[in-house]
């Protein structure tokens, strides 16, 4: 009876120390509860569990949702407005939720320095890079220096200017700098709650590689604005291995599962939650993705892809009006198709980029509509059903990521230890370890079109292959280098791909003085129309005079 009251009060802690974390504020205001516990009081490994799923639930839920469409990866055939013609509305406006957990770790991080503990210093001042990095490249020019201090009191605090977006690149990569250097003492000689890691279950040395890796990232996106500054980062980094180590294999990669227990801590599209289906049933391949893998006889295709049900053939030979299924295969004539689109490849067929206003009915589906079931097209893998699995994570940065970086760097002519093929091929072979591929290597490397070539473009486009699941990544390979040479479906409000997501309406209202200075150095664009600086086609001053990617 005893350890189990322990266990209720252990339980009711955690849960009334949540509800007081993630309670909705805006800027103008500080919640405080008075029947919570104090923040004074919050223990930093009650805190870490909240700030780590909830930053990894949330990247997710944004690289397989909507800016999956937007790289395509995949295409929506029902309420796909958003995610096949970048309508975008409501949730992935808003910021709201990054900055929640951005107020959660810096709690950690303020009761971490007063009880001494470094771990939690070290991890907190990663995620505070993490999504503070995140938010800068989304948005662009975000809060930042003010951000997160509205208990000190003062108008700036309550509506903080937004800082330029490369002021915050500069600072988290500073952050993760000194993060690097507080978590460089040996595994042992910190106090770490091992079940409250959920990344690497307190190896600390997997942390430190990743607030490293993590660097090579910013300054690779900082490559074509700031070259120096990018180059003599990367260098320094690479020149001094013992002081910075990186993420050199798939053991330190950052991932976190899914438990699979309820909606709320399941894979998003599963069907085990979901008594409709529809979060897996909508998701289909994009053509773009599925073609180009299978012009380079892909075998991640297969772990990503369901064949389709019912293939469609074409007969010259048969009558008029045939329209017939025999042993699995639907039979039409020439005349059934005829001004229709079809596409009659055996194994794998994707949904055009937005190639239509009813994408329900392509490759003449049966049963077009909401509730359709196309049999015609190939849908995800039936791994992405279930709530959790050992392939279902959050990807937050990858070991075939920090190579494609370093592959990069080498091609740019910058320093490195190693060549830009030695740094390519190993992360085509990380990627595959990755997906349960790795005895694939050997035979997929030799192929035309994958081995190597020595171009930008090849690097980008195996990085934009690797990135599946993590779109957010690929859109920001993309934006920054043009490549892979993509293209917005005739559908699209627009001819060209999006560039970042607009501030929401309610943060122009609250904070409209310091919101309205920092659309003033958005550069309008050709395609931003009627939405003026603040639009989805606006340029933020990453890719100001760039002429990328369009």
């Amino acid at each position: 009876m005893k350890n189990t009251l322990i266990h209720l009060k252990k339980h009711i802690l955690v849960l009334m120390l949540t509800l007081s974390l993630v309670g909705c504020k805006d800027l103008t205001e500080l919640n405080v509860n008075p029947n919570n516990i104090s923040e004074k009081d919050a223990n930093p490994n009650l805190l870490l569990p909240t700030v780590l799923s909830g930053t990894a639930s949330k990247y997710n839920d944004l690289s397989f949702g909507d800016l999956s469409g937007v790289v395509q990866y995949t295409q929506l055939d029902a309420w796909f407005g958003a995610h096949n013609d970048y309508e975008w509305t409501g949730g992935i406006l808003s910021w709201e939720g990054y900055y929640g957990y951005l107020r959660d770790n810096e709690l950690m991080l303020r009761r971490s320095q007063a009880l001494g503990l470094d771990f939690h210093h070290g991890v907190s001042l990663i995620m505070r890079a993490y999504i503070f990095g995140l938010i800068a490249d989304l948005w662009g020019d975000a809060p930042y220096t003010d951000a997160l201090k509205a208990d000190l009191g003062g108008p700036q605090y309550n509506f903080p200017k937004f800082d330029r977006q490369d002021v915050i690149y500069k600072g988290i990569i500073d952050e993760l700098k000194q993060a690097n250097t507080i978590l460089s003492k040996p595994n042992g000689t910190y106090d770490v709650l091992a079940g409250a890691d959920l990344y690497f279950n307190g190896d600390v040395s997997k942390w430190r590689r990743f607030a490293n890796s993590l660097a090579l990232r910013y300054y690779m996106r900082l490559a074509e604005k700031e070259a120096a500054f990018a180059k003599q980062g990367i260098e320094h980094i690479l020149a001094n291995p013992n002081e910075f180590p990186l993420i050199t294999s798939v053991d330190q990669e950052v991932t976190m599962g899914y438990v699979g227990t309820n909606s709320g801590d399941s894979w998003p599209s599963n069907a085990i939650f979901d008594a409709s289906g529809s979060n897996f049933r909508r998701v289909k391949m994009c053509a773009t993705f599925v073609d180009r893998l299978q012009q380079l006889h892909d075998p991640r295709l297969s772990v990503w892809a369901k064949r389709v049900e019912v293939p469609i053939q074409v007969r010259a030979s048969e009558p008029p009006n045939t329209d017939k299924i025999v042993n699995g295969v639907r039979i039409v004539s020439p005349d059934v198709v005829k001004g229709i689109p079809v596409d009659t490849d055996q194994d794998y067929v994707g949904l055009p980029a937005s190639g239509s206003k009813n994408p329900s009915a392509y490759n003449l589906n049966p049963t077009p509509g909401q509730t359709s079931m196309n049999p015609h097209v190939s849908y995800l893998n039936d791994i992405y059903r279930e709530a959790k699995g050992p392939l279902l994570k959050a990807r937050l940065l990858s070991a075939s990521e920090v190579s494609f970086i370093l592959a990069e760097a080498a091609w740019k002519g910058w320093t490195t230890p190693e060549s830009t093929k030695a740094y390519y091929d190993r992360a085509v072979q990380l990627s595959l370890e990755s997906w349960g591929k790795s005895a694939t290597y050997s035979s997929y490397i030799q192929q035309q079109g994958v081995a190597f070539e020595n171009t930008q473009a090849q690097i980008i486009e195996q990085k934009w292959i690797s990135n599946w699941s993590t779109a957010a990544q690929a859109w920001f390979d993309y934006r920054r280098t043009g490549y892979p040479q993509l293209k917005a479906g005739p559908s699209s409000i627009r001819t060209e791909l999006p560039l970042r997501i607009p501030y929401m309406q309610n943060e122009m209202t609250v904070n409209q003085k310091n919101a309205e200075e920092a659309l003033s150095r958005i550069e309008k664009t050709a395609h931003s129309q009627a939405d003026n600086e603040n639009s989805a086609w606006s340029k933020p001053w990453l890719l100001q005079g760039t002429g990328k990617p369009w």
